[in-house]
């Protein structure tokens, strides 16, 4: 079946396939942090999330990839500088965005969780420009702006419930889980031609397991004394679904996907976050958060349009060049 694909799909069909399923796994993501947040304390359930995750990853590499001669884990001799990288990826993804994520199921819902989580390619761009040095379009600024309102509006306009005590402290939390999220697609970014899909998730789940098996002994740590199995079941879901699965596929696609269009794709997660929270919790959303949502979509939309059509232009005249070249 592999060799099938390989053989028969083109790599650009691969990998948005690979970064649509990622983005679905992502969306889906909301809903499983939710249910487990209802019986098992946040770094409890981050500790299963990364446990299951590595299981998973080691049962598959002795078996599946062996058979399949896939690359080994380590190929070829990491670089300390990418050491680094490695590192400070795995602190901000899983690490930190899980401690803030996990705590932010807590007092929000899934569903505002997601829209916060939209402006996560506005937020990649201004790390780029502070970290990389990259200059954004002032659309981009436009487009930032508009979905910092539309986040504050949002949170604002949130009313507490029973599922969502505090809204406006959830979101704030989801913020800077975003943040760690933007921070984390940067040293991917640097990474992804440097070492394999495999190393990057593996030393992702190892170093986050290591990470919340230190904080399992803080005192506000809550240890289960049950094991209920709907929420147990939305931990092995995230951990070998979520964890793994999602960044082996985004690893591999951010190689060959050019940075609009991964921002183009992760404008979806909302969007199925929305449909999913209505359909599995019973979410809703008032009037005034509907147009907060439409104006952090409508911000990012706008940040990443110029962008995505100066990409197509120089792709095209890339092309042209190589058909002019070749005659």
């Amino acid at each position: 079946m592999m060799r099938f694909i390989q053989n028969h799909v083109s790599l650009s069909v691969r990998a948005g396939l690979a970064l649509f399923g990622a983005v679905l796994l992502w969306s889906s993501s909301f809903i499983a942090l939710k249910i487990a947040v209802s019986a098992f304390d946040p770094m409890v359930m981050v500790f299963g999330r990364m446990l299951s995750s590595l299981v998973a990853l080691m049962l598959l590499r002795v078996t599946v990839w062996r058979r399949a001669e896939a690359p080994m884990l380590l190929d070829r001799r990491v670089t300390r500088r990418e050491w680094k990288y490695i590192v400070l990826l795995a602190l901000c993804e899983p690490c930190f965005y899980f401690v803030f994520e996990g705590y932010a199921m807590i007092y929000t819902t899934a569903s505002q969780a997601g829209m916060v989580v939209a402006a996560l390619p506005l937020a990649v761009v201004v790390a780029a420009w502070l970290l990389l040095g990259e200059r954004p379009h002032r659309r981009v600024w436009i487009g930032f702006v508009l979905a910092v309102v539309g986040v504050v509006w949002l949170s604002a306009g949130s009313e507490a419930t029973e599922s969502a005590p505090n809204p406006i402290f959830g979101n704030f939390l989801e913020v800077l889980a975003m943040l760690c999220g933007a921070l984390y697609v940067v040293c991917a970014k640097q990474l992804s031609s440097r070492c394999s899909p495999v190393l990057i998730t593996t030393m992702q789940s190892l170093i986050g397991l290591l990470f919340f098996l230190c904080l399992l002994p803080l005192p506000a740590v809550k240890l289960p004394d049950s094991f209920p199995l709907l929420p147990t079941l939305a931990i092995l879901y995230l951990g070998v679904g979520v964890t793994m699965l999602s960044f082996l596929l985004y690893n591999f696609a951010v190689r060959s996907v050019p940075a609009s269009r991964t921002g183009a794709f992760l404008n979806l997660v909302p969007v199925l976050t929305l449909f999913m929270g209505m359909v599995f919790l019973d979410e809703r959303l008032t009037a005034g958060q509907w147009a907060a949502s439409a104006l952090v979509f409508g911000g990012v939309i706008l940040s990443q349009w110029k962008t995505a059509q100066s990409e197509e232009k120089a792709d095209s005249s890339a092309t042209a060049s190589l058909s002019e070249g070749a005659e």
